[in-house]
């Protein structure tokens, strides 16, 4: 069905709504005031949907028979209860990625963001340019804005979203602005491998009215733009400087400094999003004053280098990163802002990413003096012995292997003030740490 889907069905039922990405669409789809429901395996959102208005009902129930149209995710397997039931019953049945789509076709602009590293950063970075500047717009976000959560609706003139290579699906897209971060390895498991990846990057790209890509992509996406912090991109950053982590550069477009960019967000490899946020804006038309405000202003995203808070007088900070080229950032950026001893504790996510990426996984923690490699989050896998988290921490000289969280209150017992504990992983690391901090501010109240 190429028309509207939304003018057609009254009422949508997620398969998987509990998920970042999931949970944004169903909002939008609650937005056109249409009935919406969804169940999942991991309820850790429920409460917040629920409070929107959006049903939700415990897996393996026939709750879907009360809806027109079924969306499921990517990680709902083939044979799933809900999905069999769903079309038993003649129900319309769409993944993610084809009704992702039929949300692009509603908006007169469509802005998506593709890479390995940096998308929901991007992404959040652009939905803060474009509220500076006053447009009319709507964001999908693959991660929790600090400013606008996982979807925001300002109007309907754009739409930026997140544009997800896993299965291929950012091909289902067309967008007015295509933007490719990075086109590093990943999800080689859907891919023939990593040249086949690259080619459908490139495809993504060249597909768009504007295209916006690292410069080594550049030769291969005609009238491409370019950014990066090399002599040679068009969008490049100038007389970049480091505080307290946070960096602020000028930003050169096609050889002319157009004025400061400052950032409140810890890491370098921020300028890098922030350079390719400023050049799709500028293609879009947003003047520079707005650009320079909306990046100012922007506050971060959750699970970014994020404070959590303290245990026993140590910094604890929690990062999603789960390739090896995030996990050297995100240790780069946490040894600049640790005074004392930097902890660290790593989860893999899925088997296969942790097997078809194993030198770089030890490559990039071999460095780590206290390291904790948690078990793994096989999210939809089954178990591989060859990427576990035991077989990766085997590898890695000097690391320790944890099961269980009483495990990370061991390794970490020892940690004190002007020490740094990072959190690294895109499982459930994240709702470990914050239980972790809560409960030792607990203890400290308790002791006040």
């Amino acid at each position: 069905m190429q028309d509207d889907i939304f003018a057609h069905f009254g009422s949508f039922y997620f398969i998987g709504i509990c998920g970042v990405s999931m949970s944004a669409l169903a909002k939008y789809a609650l937005s056109l005031k249409k009935k919406v429901g969804g169940s999942d395996r991991d309820m850790i959102n429920a409460e917040a949907l629920k409070s929107c208005g959006i049903k939700i009902y415990p897996r393996g129930t026939r709750a879907l028979s009360e809806y027109d149209a079924v969306v499921y995710t990517d990680a709902v397997p083939s044979n799933d209860d809900e999905l069999r039931l769903a079309r038993s019953l003649k129900k319309a049945v769409f993944p993610r990625a084809r009704f992702l789509a039929a949300v692009c076709g509603r908006f007169s602009r469509v802005v998506a963001v593709a890479g390995c590293h940096g998308k929901t950063t991007c992404t959040s970075m652009l939905a803060s340019v474009y509220h500076a500047a006053g447009r009319r717009f709507t964001a999908h976000i693959g991660g929790y804005s600090l400013q606008f959560s996982n979807f925001c609706s300002f109007g309907n003139d754009c739409f930026i979203t997140e544009a997800c290579e896993y299965k291929k699906n950012f091909l289902a897209l067309k967008p007015n602005t295509a933007v490719v971060l990075s086109t590093e390895p990943d999800h080689l498991e859907c891919y023939g491998g990593a040249a086949d990846l690259y080619s459908c990057y490139r495809r993504f790209a060249s597909r768009a009215e504007h295209a916006v890509v690292p410069r080594a992509l550049a030769s291969e996406v005609a009238g491409a733009v370019t950014f990066g912090t090399d002599a040679y991109s068009n969008f490049r950053a100038v007389d970049c400087v480091s505080s307290g982590g946070a960096y602020s550069f000028t930003l050169s477009a096609f050889g002319r400094e157009l004025g400061r960019i400052n950032l409140k967000v810890l890491g370098r490899y921020n300028v890098h999003n922030a350079l390719a946020a400023a050049a799709v804006a500028s293609a879009e038309g947003v003047e520079f004053e707005y650009i320079a405000a909306g990046l100012a202003s922007f506050e971060g995203v959750e699970r970014r280098m994020q404070l959590l808070g303290n245990f026993h007088g140590a910094r604890c900070v929690a990062d999603y990163a789960h390739h090896p080229t995030e996990i050297a950032a995100a240790l780069k950026t946490a040894g600049k802002i640790t005074e004392g001893r930097l902890f660290v504790i790593f989860q893999p996510h899925t088997y296969s990413r942790t097997k078809n990426l194993f030198k770089q996984f030890v490559a990039a923690l071999s460095g780590v003096r206290r390291l904790l490699i948690y078990r793994t989050y096989a999210a939809r896998e089954y178990f591989d012995e060859e990427g576990c988290a035991f077989t990766l921490s085997r590898a890695v000289k000097g690391s320790r292997y944890g099961e269980c969280p009483d495990d990370i209150l061991k390794f970490i017992n020892s940690a004190g003030e002007g020490d740094t504990v990072l959190f690294l992983g895109a499982g459930d690391i994240y709702f470990i740490a914050k239980g972790v901090t809560e409960g030792a501010s607990a203890e400290q109240d308790a002791h006040r």
